[in-house]
């Protein structure tokens, strides 16, 4: 188990898998909500992911809570650069990449 994940670990069975301790990741899954809910205007929120694998969350997402989706590759300088045509200025950046 990496050092960081080791507090969400609950304890590890012989076979080495690693169980998840609930309580605590409840807890931080809770705290996401709760700054979720406090964006007034979802069209403020960017979900992003790269991956093939985090597209179709983000894509889910973006659906039921009227957020902007980026899956797959984007424009370099669409966070950063004002002078782009598709320059975005979120207040709540959720990224599903590792």
């Amino acid at each position: 188990c990496d050092y960081r994940m080791k507090r969400y670990v609950f304890r590890r069975t012989v076979d080495g898998i690693h169980i998840i301790h609930l309580g605590k990741t409840w807890e931080k899954i809770m705290v996401a909500a709760r700054v979720i809910v406090t964006i007034e205007n979802p069209s403020d929120i960017i979900v992003a992911s790269q991956r093939p694998y985090g597209s179709r969350a983000v894509l889910k997402f973006s659906q039921y809570t009227g957020a902007l989706a980026m899956a797959g590759r984007w424009m370099p300088g669409t966070l950063t650069n004002q002078i782009t045509t598709k320059y975005l200025e979120p207040r709540l950046l959720i990224v599903t990449d590792p």
